[in-house]
């Protein structure tokens, strides 16, 4: 069975090609700045990366462009699209509808339409992706995979704002989390490694890229998650400011005359490290600048780790006990240096950090001294693999068996 998986962003679009017969990833890749000039792919087959310049209008058009790439006579690896059994979009908001993956139709497409106004920024471009599907390939199985499924089994206690209930019940305000496939692929592979059954795990898993968040986990399912109604929530990102006291939207509109719309732009793209350091997003770079004395970027660091640490303190309080702590995502897989600011001081929950093997070690890995009685892991996180074996596990009947296990847990 070959199974395509896609995920839709507003200007772009990532797949992977997955053969789940042999078991073996045949193609990935990328569309970038879909519906601007410069549009390019990156294809990678064959043990070759492709890179080419184009033109596409919509997401329609991008995955036309796939297609083409799939099944072209020199880097493709099908001969006929009719090669694809299934296609799994990942999506990123499922409220309170979804607490697992399903097969599209109909009345899913609506649901998720009309959840768009609590993700105006990744639920249409998503469903852009599903109808593109429909119209280039209409016979297609499409399933969704939900960003938010895995914290549907957040308690009441932790999902629930202390606001006037009314709110909840007609606009459905509450926590939901995201990046939800990333912590159940991570928690998992966590279990592996420390040879333990997932059931009788708790880990905090922190999911660290531009986008940041942190999972309290417990025998593999969230318990709390510091993302909420919007990805906006919890800790310091690239561009997004994470948890402020709410009354500075409402000073700063009065203060400026800034719109709702000019404000949810400035606390979701201008803000976060790039607003600290009024330069950088990439912490990289940050890293580097601060090494030559700047001090926006050192505070900005140090910003960031502090509310991870807090957050760790958090999770760890109403976990009481803890195995380990995962680190993931582009920053939290590739930078030593944010990895030691946040363990730093940590020494007293028993969490001890080994420098040696922080710096030097890479892929799944445990990065933490021996004697340390909370583990630290690294571990490369793949939601395509979670969205290709959740459908795969639709199409065979079993994802809904009590006994289903994904094949990175054994």
């Amino acid at each position: 069975m070959k199974i395509l998986a896609l995920n839709c962003g507003s200007s772009s679009v990532k797949y992977q090609l997955y053969d789940t017969a042999n078991n073996k990833l045949i193609a990935k890749g990328g569309i970038e700045r879909i519906g601007f000039v410069g549009t390019f792919i990156i294809h990678y087959a064959r043990y070759q990366k492709h890179r080419l310049e184009c033109e596409c209008a919509d997401h329609k058009d991008a995955i036309n462009l796939v297609f083409k790439f799939l099944t072209d006579e020199e880097f493709g690896v099908i001969k006929d699209l009719k090669e694809i059994d299934a296609v799994g979009h990942r999506i990123v908001h499922g409220g309170e509808f979804f607490n697992k993956s399903v097969l599209i139709d109909d009345n899913v497409i609506k649901a998720i339409d009309n959840l768009s106004s609590l993700a105006p920024l990744h639920n249409p471009p998503n469903l852009s992706g599903i109808m593109a599907m429909k119209s280039l390939l209409p016979n297609v199985v499409q399933i969704a995979v939900f960003d938010t499924a895995f914290h549907q089994t957040m308690p009441e206690t932790a999902y629930m704002y202390a606001i006037p209930m009314k709110w909840y019940e007609k606009y459905g305000v509450r926590k939901y989390g995201f990046h939800g496939t990333s912590h159940l692929y991570v928690t998992r592979r966590a279990a592996v490694m420390l040879n333990k059954d997932i059931k009788d795990t708790n880990f905090i898993s922190l999911h660290i890229g531009n986008g940041v968040s942190v999972t309290a986990c417990k025998g593999g399912k969230s318990i709390d998650t510091s993302m909420g109604f919007t990805p906006l929530d919890g800790a310091v990102m690239g561009t997004r400011c994470g948890s402020i006291d709410p009354a500075v939207p409402l000073f700063m509109m009065d203060k400026e005359g800034f719109t709702s719309e000019e404000v949810n732009t400035i606390l979701n793209k201008r803000s976060g490290v790039l607003g600290i350091t009024g330069r950088y997003t990439d912490r990289r770079d940050i890293v580097r600048v601060a090494g030559e004395g700047d001090k926006a970027c050192q505070l900005a660091m140090d910003i960031e780790a502090y509310r991870l640490k807090k957050l760790i303190g958090e999770y760890y309080a109403i976990l009481g006990r803890l195995d380990g702590i995962i680190f993931t995502a582009g920053v939290g897989e590739n930078s030593p240096v944010a990895r030691q600011l946040v363990c730093n001081g940590l020494e007293h929950f028993g969490i001890v950090l080994d420098n040696d093997k922080n710096n030097n070690l890479t892929g799944e890995n445990i990065i933490s001294k021996d004697d340390s009685t909370v583990k630290v892991l690294l571990i490369p996180t793949n939601e395509e693999i979670v969205i290709i074996e959740d459908v795969a596990a639709i199409l065979s009947g079993t994802y809904d068996n009590d006994d289903f296990k994904y094949s990175f847990e054994k």
